[in-house]
């Protein structure tokens, strides 16, 4: 934009026949973007009228020593690269923590967000609750946002004749249109909490795996410290096999989103929650749960166990980077624990995520930038050795006539 002023500010100084006396390259530029501002008529004070001019006579364009100004400010800027470790080292992100509860069907994630509500009550945390379910007959808090106030699920199962996930998907779709109104009400608000606590709906691929999931998820991300908690329903995890599928499953959700992700072992209460950590921390303890599970089977050692021997070798680095956590949102145990893990994602989320997206805004505004110098550069060029014989006021008289200037 600034060469834009600064040709208008040289327009002013022209006769009002030569305003629309450019080439052919520049005519076409000033018309894209800036065409009633440059040929607007201007109260200025006529001059004898001149028998022949040429470009050389005169420029619409900003000066030599302008243009040159704004190239050495362009050259001067260092490239940005992706891997370049000087971009934003010390990128701090602000505001509430948000935490997105994803979980298999059953795993507890709604019983959990209850916990966590009733415990923020409880010892003052200050919190702000987001229901992203539509389906769910009644949640036991009253959060800040429900996605039922808006969507209709039944209605929108009777309208578009959809089964119950595919109104799911249509109701997140349908909320994801007016999810920057959910964005504004959250960053008027940022002062005044400390986490923002985001329930999904029960069928996990309903949010995880669709693009109004993956676009809510992204404008968090992008606008606050940002973590994924997945709720792991620990008695059905008992079997290995069943382990290692709710493994995959988490570190196929860290790869998509790429926000810090933290384990919670949900219905401790139920069932002993240490054999899995301890297959995570050694993968030789599970290699001999494995062993002892393929003995109940009729073919032993079959082509699936030695999958999940081979899988869990793969992992071993998975497991090092997840954070893991036992709780029950029956009797509240773990959760004081949980809630430090929410607030000490922050960190892995500037470390990684954040300084990422720094990273991708330097770089999308260099190439903005660079464009904007070539096309300046192009403009200038094209408009200097420009060399045309056509008199001033040219253009006026063919225009009545109904005709072309070459």
């Amino acid at each position: 934009m600034l060469f834009w002023r600064l040709a208008a500010q040289r327009t002013q100084a022209l006769h009002p026949s030569q305003h629309r006396f450019v080439t052919r390259q520049a005519r076409a530029a000033f018309c894209r973007i800036a065409k009633r501002e440059l040929f607007a008529p201007k109260a200025v004070q006529h001059s004898p009228p001149r028998q022949q001019q040429t470009m050389a006579d005169f420029s619409l364009g900003p000066s030599q020593e302008d243009a040159d100004a704004f190239m050495r400010e362009a050259q001067n800027k260092p490239p940005v690269n992706d891997d370049d470790e000087t971009v934003a080292p010390d990128h701090r992100s602000e505001g509430p923590v948000v935490t997105i509860l994803i979980g298999m069907a059953g795993s507890g994630k709604t019983t959990l967000f209850h916990r966590l509500h009733y415990d923020a009550q409880e010892k003052g945390r200050r919190c702000y609750f987001v229901n992203l379910d539509p389906a769910v007959l009644e949640v036991p808090i009253e959060p800040q946002i429900d996605i039922r106030d808006t969507i209709d699920y039944k209605g929108i199962m009777t309208e578009y004749k959809l089964g119950p996930n595919g109104a799911i998907v249509t109701a997140l779709n349908l909320f994801a249109t007016q999810f920057a109104d959910v964005m504004t009400i959250l960053e008027k608000r940022k002062n005044d909490y400390e986490h923002i606590i985001v329930d999904t709906p029960g069928q996990i691929e309903a949010f995880t795996w669709s693009a109004s999931g993956q676009l809510i998820a992204e404008s968090l991300a992008s606008t606050f410290a940002t973590n994924v908690v997945y709720v792991v329903d620990t008695p059905r995890t008992a079997a290995p096999a069943t382990f290692m599928s709710n493994m995959v499953y988490a570190c196929s959700i860290l790869h998509k989103y790429r926000l810090p992700l933290t384990a919670a072992f949900n219905k401790c209460d139920v069932a002993d929650h240490k054999p899995m950590f301890d297959w995570m921390e050694d993968f030789e303890a599970f290699h001999e749960a494995l062993d002892r599970s393929s003995q109940d089977s009729p073919d032993g050692a079959g082509y699936v166990t030695s999958l999940h021997r081979s899988m869990s070798l793969v992992l071993d680095e998975f497991y090092r980077v997840l954070d893991r956590v036992a709780v029950s949102a029956v009797d509240g145990s773990g959760i004081d624990e949980l809630f430090e893990r929410m607030a000490s994602s922050r960190q892995k989320y500037d470390d990684t995520y954040g300084r990422e997206l720094e990273q991708r805004i330097a770089k999308n505004k260099a190439k903005r930038e660079k464009i904007a110098a070539e096309d300046l550069a192009r403009l200038q060029r094209d408009m200097a050795s420009d060399d045309s014989d056509i008199v001033p006021g040219a253009a006026s008289q063919a225009a009545k006539e109904g005709r072309r200037l070459p």
